[in-house]
């Protein structure tokens, strides 16, 4: 009889209630931070890292998941009589971690050939962040409980993934340039005309697509950016940090001209707080065929 798992990790942000409900694994990331270190949504939860990130005027560091931690959770899905592992992780080009996820493979049947022909893991690199890969995960766990194989469900993450996209907004530059996301004298020069980047996060690659000027405008832009760009009649997600408020507002905007709501509402963890900053706007969508 075969049994699935579906795995991915903390920077997905995916909410404790999927995490629960469908029975996904999320792989925490180690945090550190001032003086104290701690593993993202198991030591401490957003609101308490935000808390924390007030307390310290520094950027929090962020610890990717090392090939001999992969290695173990092999082990304890295949003890415990997994048949397919299917891991969907954190961009490629922003961790080591989807690339550790593959070396671990190897390195498992090697320390463990009698589990050769016995389980099969797949790992799929999520080319973004939050939502952007983490609603196709809540997607795929739906399809495994409604009786999907295993091959399907890695069908439908190599039809989706390449296919996602986000526009996302920060309010404050000073965590981007500092984690090397943003140039430190753009961001510095565009802290002192209160520009506000949006940025475009696709395939692996985070470029600047547009930009305004004040607060007041960027829900309104990112919103209007994403109608452009999002395949009509799909769904799509919205995503904030700090203040929620963000995401209400995005999603009334959307809903006012789409005439339906968010598939859902994310809100950032450590791993993205680290480099964005705690207040953000973003949504996450199909994107048009081209």
């Amino acid at each position: 009889m075969s049994l699935t798992k579906l795995i991915t990790d903390a920077a997905s942000d995916i909410s404790y209630t999927d995490e629960t409900q469908y029975g996904i694994r999320v792989i925490p990331f180690q945090v550190a931070l001032g003086d104290r270190s701690f593993l993202s949504r198991i030591d401490l939860d957003n609101q308490g890292f935000y808390e924390l990130m007030e307390q310290y005027d520094e950027i929090p560091k962020t610890a990717q998941v090392t090939p001999f931690q992969f290695q173990e959770i092999y082990l304890q899905e295949a003890q415990a009589g997994v048949t397919d592992i299917i891991l969907v992780l954190i961009n490629d080009k922003g961790s080591a971690t989807y690339g550790n996820s593959l070396l671990a493979i190897d390195m498992f049947f090697e320390e463990h050939p009698e589990y050769a022909g016995k389980i099969k893991i797949r790992s799929f690199d999520g080319a973004g962040y939050s939502s952007l890969y983490g609603a196709p995960v809540v997607e795929a766990a739906k399809l495994l409980e409604a009786g999907k194989s295993a091959e399907e469900v890695c069908s439908y993450l190599e039809t989706t993934l390449p296919n996602r996209q986000i526009f996302f907004g920060m309010y404050t530059l000073r965590y981007a340039a500092k984690s090397g996301r943003i140039p430190s004298a753009a961001a510095f020069l565009g802290d002192k005309l209160n520009l506000k980047p949006i940025m475009k996060i696709h395939g692996g690659e985070i470029v600047t697509a547009g930009k305004c000027r004040g607060e007041n405008k960027l829900i309104s832009k990112v919103v209007d950016m994403t109608l452009a760009a999002m395949e009509p009649g799909s769904a799509y997600e919205v995503i904030c940090g700090n203040d929620p408020q963000c995401a209400q507002e995005a999603a009334e905007l959307m809903q006012r001209h789409l005439g339906y709501g968010p598939a859902a509402t994310y809100q950032i963890g450590a791993v993205i707080a680290a480099n964005s900053g705690p207040k953000v706007v973003a949504i996450s969508f199909h994107k048009k065929a081209e």
